[in-house]
């Protein structure tokens, strides 16, 4: 999907500069909840992110197509929006299955943000969804250009 580069170059900024919400929390309950260092690209965190969800729930391909995968989808920004406003987050989920997704995929006591603009809700809800597809877990994501191992 395609991303427009005025958002890419807002969301490339130095996690100080981030809204709260977008770095992470170490201290938050649930998998995978990672604190970006000041220092952190936004892509670099994501990436981090990625690797934590494949460590809780395997997935065809592992982390090397996860990372492939979303780095194609968003550039591994989790703000990107598609031109339309169709295509959200990560992994670019369509803005009207996200809802669904997001309830079938999480647990309340994790505490995530509902938002598919939240890099660490993105990455769990989208290797949790994988997980459950098996062999073709990918398929929405066509996978085209990501080798799978």
């Amino acid at each position: 999907m395609a991303v427009a580069i005025a958002l890419l170059l807002t969301l490339a900024a130095p996690a100080h500069a981030m809204p709260s919400g977008d770095v992470g929390d170490a201290s938050l309950p649930g998998p995978c909840p990672l604190a970006r260092e000041n220092s952190e690209s936004v892509q670099k965190f994501s990436k981090r992110l990625i690797r934590c969800a494949v460590a809780h729930w395997s997935v065809r391909g592992g982390t090397k197509k996860a990372i492939c995968i979303a780095r194609r989808e968003s550039g591994l920004i989790p703000k990107a929006t598609s031109p339309d406003g169709k295509y959200l987050g990560l992994y670019q989920h369509a803005k009207r299955y996200w809802p669904g997704r997001y309830d079938a995929f999480t647990l309340p006591e994790w505490q995530l943000d509902r938002s598919a603009l939240h890099g660490r809700t993105a990455a769990i809800v989208t290797i949790r969804m994988v997980h459950r597809g098996g062999r073709d877990g990918w398929d929405p994501w066509r996978g085209r250009g990501c080798a799978i191992s």
